[in-house]
């Protein structure tokens, strides 16, 4: 008997013994359950998705509104924002000191 027999005889027979318990009975008050009132339903399955609709909504556009953007369509874009540069923009930023200096700007080598 080859082990590729052999592997798929247990893998059958495997299916077979963890498919016994699928046979059992069904659990109490699973076969007749209580009637869901419309209005609960309506409000489970639409008002939750609705609210959190609304939180996300407001997570998103309260932080701008609370900083004075505008957030209407067509308004005119925000200034460009520098985060973690220096407070006075680029006034701030050292300068070369010399012809060898390498601050002030981009440089690569190749």
């Amino acid at each position: 008997m080859s082990i590729l027999t052999l592997t798929g005889l247990v893998s059958v027979l495997g299916a077979v013994l963890l498919a016994g318990p699928a046979s059992a009975d069904v659990p109490l008050g699973w076969s007749d359950p209580q009637d869901v009132d419309v209005v609960f339903a309506v409000l489970v399955l639409g008002g939750v998705p609705l609210l959190l609709f609304v939180l996300i909504g407001l997570a998103v556009y309260l932080p701008s509104l609370a900083r004075g953007e505008r957030i209407a369509p067509g308004a005119s874009p925000m200034a460009a924002q520098w985060l973690g540069g220096p407070r006075r923009g680029t006034a701030a930023l050292a300068g070369p000191d010399g012809d060898q200096s390498s601050a002030g700007g981009a440089r690569g080598r190749w």
